[in-house]
């Protein structure tokens, strides 16, 4: 029934009678030592043996019978135990919580004991009595009120050491001690949600140059990924320190990671207007081209139908002037080399392999192709392209023009290469070969025109928002052969200018009779016709024709300053032609588009990417073989 009897089981000293005890003392009267014994609630009573009473003469009563208490079981002091480890903890978890260690144990102290069970005197007790329970520490309110400050901490190590006691008995074995929490003596600071601060960060030396990674990313790379960035993790409030961060640089590219939820909700193909998600949108726009300009390169080259390529491209297509590679790379011939698939593997052998071939067509020698970085390859919509005839009697069709079209984000491009008709007094003729280009070009055909209510159905240039037009125009320098010689070998930095009054194009465009609504950037190079073979004089044949700059790159825009000109210039180490290329880079601005744009998917000639990067790796290895074989081989002298 959980009862026991409280005899004394020997002489026991204690220190004194507490509140509410009684002093029991052996027959004779003699000083022994006193039992504890207590009551509920009972104020105590002083029993005495047959001797003198202590205080007078009249005889002490006779001893009461021994009182039954009911004894605190095992599950009882567990679950105490378990209910001030709980008060601890809510304590903990209290941020107005300001109370010490103390008076976290004076209040489990005080809570309300279990009805019928005997409140031991904690002051009669020895810490290290077999009797003392943690239950000891739990005083009546009288007790409490009578306390101080002193009293509590006595009273708290005492509950320390029977609690630990207890530990070492046997009523334990095979439990878990779970010790109450310890509260500070004033309030914890809040905590910061960066916590890789400055400061932490320079004393661990979390990270070498401890800096933010944030400022650090933009300053470096201009962007900051918008999907998974620093301040998304803040505003979720997650804290995390500059090692996460570490590890975020070394998971992810430059390239912002894409979502998950993007992959799960849109459609590469067909959407709704620009908005978040859009594969076409301004959010994945901003991502690739924060400031929305791309760099394209265009091209025209009068390779005079031979058969023997250059040996290297790279001064042409990678001129060393800009300090970057371009977004695209657009190239036109006219009069190309018979083996047109081995022009295209040379281009994609020079572009290597970050670039790859988006489409390439041929309208007799007539060849155009359109290299593109191969991570952009997914913003392109589908690729179109049409002809036109200028020479109708001819058999092969070397007069004429050719025309590429397609969408980049929202952004429309027609890119048209042309060969006119030629000789010195035939303007009427190539502006004829304009107007019918500019007319018969059916493009577009199945993508969307980007902006419908500002094109013409006569004129092809208008339905598009940036338009290059670039090849052998033909036009030529109004001024005999030796005026001409004369102005370039004077000053051939000032020469350029003179040269330009004289020329025929420059005077039609500005009379607005071709080439309406075109630009042109500041020629600053000498004429590009006519040359010698192999050589950087001007022909020098029974002909002797005049220098003239027929290779030429203009350029329309729909809105204002979209294209700007970088640089516009020729390829004089090229010589296998009469006619040196000419080259322009622009930068272009793009705006956001629709994902209702028929899509190229990512679509690109593979053969050819193979072959052009499988030549590369091989002449890179024959070129490191003559190297190696230069540096071992030796002369031998015989005497």
């Amino acid at each position: 029934l959980g009862l026991e009897v409280s005899e004394p089981p020997g002489p026991l000293f204690a220190s004194g009678p507490g509140p509410g005890g009684a002093l029991l003392r052996p027959p004779g009267g003699a000083p022994g030592a006193a039992v504890a014994a207590a009551g509920p609630g009972a104020a105590g009573a002083e029993l005495a043996g047959p001797g003198p009473a202590a205080g007078g003469g009249r005889p002490a009563p006779p001893p009461r019978k021994p009182r039954l208490e009911r004894a605190a079981s095992l599950d009882e002091k567990n679950w105490r135990r378990w209910r001030r480890f709980r008060t601890s903890q809510e304590s903990l978890t209290d941020p107005n919580e300001t109370s010490s260690s103390n008076g976290s144990l004076q209040e489990a102290s005080l809570s309300p004991p279990v009805r019928g069970r005997a409140t031991p005197c904690s002051q009669c007790c020895e810490p290290n009595s077999l009797h003392s329970s943690p239950d000891a520490s739990e005083a009546s309110p009288m007790g409490k009120s009578r306390g101080s400050t002193s009293d509590l901490g006595k009273r708290a190590s005492e509950i320390s050491s029977a609690f630990g006691g207890l530990l070492r008995g046997k009523a334990f074995a095979g439990s878990k001690p779970r010790l109450s929490q310890i509260m500070p003596a004033r309030p914890l600071p809040p905590m910061e949600l960066n916590v890789a601060s400055h400061t932490l960060r320079t004393a661990n030396r979390i990270d070498s140059d401890f800096m933010d990674y944030r400022h650090y990313s933009q300053h470096k790379f201009g962007r900051v990924s918008s999907s998974l960035s620093d301040t998304r993790l803040h505003g979720n409030g997650m804290v995390y320190d500059n090692c996460s961060t570490d590890s975020m640089k070394s998971t992810f590219s430059l390239l912002t990671p894409i979502r998950s939820k993007d992959v799960r909700s849109r459609s590469y193909l067909e959407g709704s207007l620009l908005a978040n998600g859009a594969l076409l949108g301004a959010e994945e726009l901003s991502r690739y081209f924060p400031d929305r300009n791309i760099g394209i390169f265009v091209a025209t080259w009068n390779m005079q139908g031979q058969k023997e390529l250059p040996v290297n491209l790279d001064d042409f297509l990678l001129p060393t002037d800009p300090d970057y590679a371009q977004d695209m790379y657009v190239i036109g011939v006219q009069e190309g080399c018979p083996d047109r698939r081995e022009w295209e593997i040379r281009l994609q052998e020079t572009l290597g392999p970050h670039y790859v071939m988006l489409y390439s067509a041929a309208h007799g020698v007539l060849y155009m192709s359109v290299f593109i970085r191969r991570d952009l390859i997914w913003f392109c919509s589908e690729v179109e392209y049409a002809t036109v005839t200028t020479r109708i009697v001819s058999q092969i069709k070397t007069k004429g023009a050719l025309g590429i079209c397609f969408t980049f984000f929202g952004t429309s491009f027609l890119f048209i290469t042309s060969h006119f008709t030629s000789g010195d007094s035939k303007v009427n003729e190539r502006k004829l070969d304009y107007n019918k280009t500019i007319q018969a070009l059916t493009l577009p055909k199945n993508v969307p025109d980007t902006n419908p209510y500002r094109s013409s159905s006569s004129d092809v240039t208008t339905r598009f928002d940036e338009v290059f037009w670039f090849g052998d125009f033909n036009f030529r320098l109004n001024k005999d052969r030796e005026t001409v010689d004369s102005i370039l070998n004077q000053n051939p930095e000032t020469g350029v200018s003179k040269l330009l009054a004289y020329d025929q194009l420059t005077s039609e465009m500005s009379r607005g009779s071709i080439f309406k609504g075109f630009q042109e950037a500041d020629i600053r190079f000498r004429p590009s016709y006519k040359f010698d073979i192999g050589k950087d004089s001007y022909d020098t044949t029974s002909k002797q024709r005049t220098p003239s700059y027929t290779d030429r790159v203009v350029f329309r825009s729909r809105y204002r300053d979209d294209i700007h000109a970088v640089k516009y210039s020729s390829c004089p180490v090229i010589k296998t032609s009469d006619h040196r290329p000419v080259f322009a880079l622009f930068r272009v601005k793009v705006r956001p588009g629709r994902d209702n744009i028929p899509l190229a998917a990512g679509q690109f000639d593979r053969e050819l990417y193979l072959i052009g990067i499988k030549r590369r790796i091989t002449r890179d290895v024959q070129n490191r073989r003559v190297q190696k074989d230069q540096k071992s081989s030796s002369i031998c002298s015989i005497s």
